[in-house]
């Protein structure tokens, strides 16, 4: 069985504010990326069909090009993939924005192109949206919650709100990455940055304890918990991994996506936890209201 080897950081040689810069940095460059692709696209993120509405057709066409494919349309198709278990191919279409759908069947096309339709599915425009805003409402409810919770919890400032900037930049930052890597958002991407809120929870809240619940020194609490946190999120991150390589090697677009949203999610909850969590923490134990 492999062991993780949890190293014994000397935090002493940083300072908080070296501490937190970089995990606000990225913070902040994941904002600027957010931001920037609403202006450009109207979006803080690529929507999937389950959005925006749209039709998915798995189409059986081998040994024709995705050029060949995507002229046997009448619209040009979202995205074409191949999946490479048994050499079909995942045809999307998407709705343009607006639009109410114009009737088009891709699957009568794609017969009469030639092709055999294992399966096809179609979301409307308006159940698109109104799913849409169901998932915001849910991401939204499930933050505020966790908020709630962790203030009842500690019922102190700083390290409740230390808790609640980590898991929102363990948010922000996979989103950022998700555009950056074209991975769209669908009900599969928002189940994947709920398990996300958990995680960072999880993390933060154990170093929480004990630093401030448990006895002995700041640093040896420190490293206790790190031994428990940090073997428990390689541990998970190493699972999404394996997932996520075995998911795109069968084809499996959702699994892949879900599993490369949480291996961000997991990374940069590191990042924030024992970086940005720790320099509030010490700051409030040494120079903060605690002292």
């Amino acid at each position: 069985m492999v062991a993780f080897e949890v190293p014994e950081v000397d935090y002493t040689r940083y300072t908080n504010r070296q501490l937190a810069a970089v995990p606000l940095a990225i913070l902040a460059l994941a904002l600027l990326v957010i931001v920037g692709w609403t202006v450009v696209t109207g979006a803080p993120v690529n929507l999937g069909i389950e959005f925006t509405g749209g039709t998915e057709l798995r189409i059986d066409a081998q040994g024709v090009s995705e050029a060949e494919i995507a002229n046997s349309f009448s619209q040009s198709p979202e995205s074409i993939r191949l999946v490479p278990e048994d050499g079909t191919y995942i045809v999307t279409f998407q709705t343009a924005e607006g639009a109410a759908g114009d009737g088009t069947d891709f699957a009568e096309e794609a017969r009469d192109a030639g092709f055999s339709v294992r399966s096809s599915s179609t979301v409307s425009p308006t159940f698109g949206g109104d799913l849409q805003q169901e998932a915001l409402i849910g991401l939204v409810v499930a933050f505020t919650g966790m908020a709630v919770l962790v203030f009842a919890m500690f019922r102190v400032f700083v390290p409740s709100v230390a808790v609640v900037v980590s898991a929102f930049s363990d948010i922000v930052i996979p989103l950022a990455l998700m555009n950056l890597f074209g991975i769209k958002l669908s009900l599969g991407t928002i189940a994947a940055l709920l398990m996300i809120i958990g995680y960072s929870v999880d993390s933060d809240i154990l170093l929480n304890n004990h630093i401030l619940r448990r006895s002995g020194d700041f640093y040896e609490s420190t490293y206790r918990a790190m031994r428990t946190g940090v073997t428990m999120t390689l541990t998970s991150l190493s699972a999404m991994i394996v997932m996520t390589v075995t998911a795109t090697l069968f084809g499996i677009q959702l699994l892949a996506a879900i599993g490369t949203v949480l291996a961000f999610g997991l990374a940069v909850d590191l990042m924030n936890t024992y970086m940005l969590n720790l320099s509030l923490l010490r700051w409030y134990k040494f120079e903060g209201i605690a002292r």
